[in-house]
């Protein structure tokens, strides 16, 4: 049978547009359909905005240190209007630049809701297309639980776009996003409060990285209330918001954050007109060619629930297309030792296993690890010290993970990953001559483990 597309894929986010980009440079017929924002998630209401808030939250310290090293300045003021809208602008440039990549690659843009109608067709803005390979990358999408007053809270995807920066904000979840959104709205001036159901935030992250930034984030003066979670929100005459917290106490906002979770994005898909099979947690289920149980269908990214990270979904759209069109060039995602970042204030770097997570695959571990105050702010009053942590096997000397909490982390350990992933021993660090004065070359001059 003669198809329309090869190719046709539902969502253009980063893996979407990767697999089609790319999957069109090897020969093939491909087209997108986007409903919402091309970039998805990451570029519109992830990452990239994400990170310009954070870099603007940022220059709160900048100012405050500057005096040390004798600048004087008058009192700072910030204009969260103006950061919204500079962030809009260059988002809008991404969006065109996206644009740009799929038409100028020779990819077809449907820009509307895609519906699967059967396993190898397509329905958009009342049209029917055919495909062999129908590619599922529609993403992730946040989640407030339904507890009385939910309406009054927000999500990551409203928090890009308020009108003005709330006075008081409580934010609610454990994870990363919560967590840099509490650094983003405490260092841009609003009173902050971090509430998480369990014990400690960060969950799968090692041990000493999530005390440690409990302890920076605490001496900030956030409030970080660990054990509680919210029973109702009532919204106030004057607009404010009464929380009631499941230990009977109440807290007042004027905006409740919710990052407790994503959801994956799948509402009017069709699913129902095929054979794809959804996890217990309402995943697409796939195997480890990203093929359903429908197998002209595939899936990748924040919809499959495995690492929901924006570099793997494009390793995945990579493979995809690899795989159905050059296979010759085929090369299966490895998921160990992806780096990834924190971007708290400070920020957070980690690749490999957590010394925990070592500890219980059965390694016997030596643990080397540094806290320091960086070398910028000793001609300054403030007191925040830099971790960085390896996690070493004993028996072999190979580094099995390695972690920072601290100024540009995530850059620093982006490098200590390409040594991760080519096996690297402690003793190639103990070698490798250092970068001075740096704080990057205290990975290579930690000598004395400190657990074993």
């Amino acid at each position: 049978m003669a198809y329309d597309f090869d190719l046709y894929v539902i969502g253009a986010g980063s893996g979407g547009v990767r697999a089609a980009r790319f999957a069109a440079g090897f020969g093939a017929k491909v087209a997108v359909a986007e409903s919402r924002y091309l970039g998805g998630t990451c570029v519109n209401v992830g990452c990239v905005p994400k990170k310009l808030l954070v870099y603007g939250a940022h220059f709160a310290e900048d100012f405050e240190q500057a005096s040390g090293f004798g600048w004087s300045l008058d009192e700072a003021q910030f204009d969260w209007p103006t950061l919204i809208a500079n962030k809009d602008r260059e988002i809008n440039r991404l969006n065109g630049i996206y644009r740009n990549l799929l038409v100028n690659s020779g990819v077809t843009l449907h820009e509307g809701h895609a519906k699967i109608v059967d396993p190898h067709q397509v329905e958009i803005n009342g049209e029917r297309f055919t495909a062999k390979n129908i590619l599922i990358a529609t993403g992730g999408w946040p989640q407030i639980p339904e507890i009385p007053g939910h309406e009054h809270a927000i999500s990551s995807n409203q928090a890009f776009f308020l009108k003005e920066l709330p006075k008081r904000v409580l934010v609610v979840g454990g994870g990363y996003i919560a967590v840099e959104f509490a650094g983003i709205f405490h260092g841009l001036g609003a009173k902050t409060t971090l509430l998480y159901r369990g014990e400690l935030f960060l969950r799968g992250f090692d041990g000493s990285v999530r005390k440690h930034l409990q302890e920076e984030l605490t001496k900030r003066g956030m409030d970080l209330q660990f054990n509680t979670d919210i029973e109702r929100i009532d919204k106030q005459a004057d607009g404010s918001l009464n929380v009631t917290l499941k230990d009977g106490r109440q807290l007042e906002a004027d905006c409740v954050f919710y990052a407790t979770g994503r959801r994956p994005m799948l509402d009017n898909l069709g699913l129902e007109n095929t054979g794809v099979k959804l996890d217990k947690k309402g995943f697409v289920e796939v195997d480890e060619l990203y093929q359903t149980a429908e197998p002209s269908i595939l899936a990748l990214g924040d919809v499959i629930g495995r690492v929901q990270l924006t570099p793997v979904a494009l390793a995945e759209g990579m493979a995809v297309a690899r795989r159905l069109f050059k296979p010759e060039q085929y090369r299966p995602v490895d998921y160990k030792m992806i780096p990834t970042a924190v971007f708290s204030l400070p920020n957070i770097g980690t690749v490999g296993l957590t010394e925990e997570e070592a500890r219980e695959a059965g390694h016997e571990v030596q643990i080397f690890e540094s806290r320091f105050r960086p070398m910028k702010l000793t001609l300054t009053e403030c007191q925040e010290r830099t971790l960085m942590k390896l996690v070493v096997d004993a028996r072999t000397d190979k580094v099995l993970g390695c972690h920072m909490v601290g100024p540009e982390a995530g850059e620093i350990v982006q490098g200590l990953a390409i040594a991760l992933k080519a096996g690297a021993t402690k003793r190639d660090f103990d070698e490798t001559i250092g970068v001075h004065p740096t704080a990057a070359e205290e990975f290579v001059t930690m000598r004395t483990p400190v657990a074993g």
